[in-house]
């Protein structure tokens, strides 16, 4: 789906993310989450069609077609593959960076078989068998990725994601704008269950922006670069 060409602008380099990290159990077994890599593939030939530069950091696990434009694609599977992968692009250049990858925010730290006096016993086996009976598995936060973009970036306009489930509409703009703070970010692209349909953007010190589609984003994200106001 291409973009009015009322909105193209002198050729940016942009870096998006897309799609699900993925976490390992054991050597056969992993947890990751619903994402498709949908989003972030079609910002990335949206920019690319409208004659930007555009490097797309692209889950292996993303199950939507890869790009058709002249993206130059690089993959990752875990959180700590795709932060390096954001630190190997590390620039004082003026690149836009679109972080629409759905980050885990958990990681297994261990799985454990509870022994007959009541305590856990580590199973470190390329695969975890039944034989065992029920694991407990330790789950420990990932790193937060986004956090760390202002100091791999620090001239870059910066975009991150906030996919809220609980909560109402007011409860996920919220946490986009805390968002916005705790990263040090220009904007926050809020949406999920608790917003409901499309997308709203959220900016420091300025209006919400309600879109209802993929494309009316990518169209608003090339013209907020362009005009570097609003």
């Amino acid at each position: 789906m291409k973009v009015p060409r009322s909105h193209r602008t002198p050729p940016r380099r942009y870096l998006i993310s897309a799609g699900p990290t993925v976490e390992f159990i054991d050597d056969v077994r992993r947890l990751t989450n619903f994402s498709t890599g949908s989003l972030g593939t079609f910002l990335a030939n949206a920019m690319a069609e409208a004659g930007h530069e555009v490097v797309l950091l692209r889950s292996r696990a993303a199950v939507v077609p890869p790009p058709v434009f002249a993206v130059h694609v690089l993959p990752f599977s875990t959180t700590e593959e795709l932060r390096g992968l954001f630190a190997q692009h590390a620039t004082q250049q003026a690149v836009v960076v679109l972080h629409a990858a759905a980050v885990a925010d958990f990681a297994c730290a261990g799985l454990h078989a509870r022994q007959p006096d009541g305590t856990l016993r580590p199973i470190s086996e390329a695969k975890a068998s039944t034989r065992h009976g029920d694991l407990w598995m330790q789950l420990t936060p990932t790193p937060k990725i986004l956090s760390q973009l202002r100091g791999y970036f620090p001239n870059g306009r910066l975009v991150g994601w906030k996919y809220e489930a609980n909560g109402t509409h007011a409860d996920a703009l919220a946490r986009g704008r805390d968002q916005l703070s705790a990263s040090h970010t220009d904007a926050c692209v809020v949406n999920g269950p608790a917003h409901g349909p499309g997308y709203t953007v959220v900016r420091p010190l300025m209006g919400d922006v309600p879109l209802p589609d993929p494309r009316a984003l990518a169209s608003w994200l090339l013209a907020w670069d362009s005009c570097r106001v609003s």
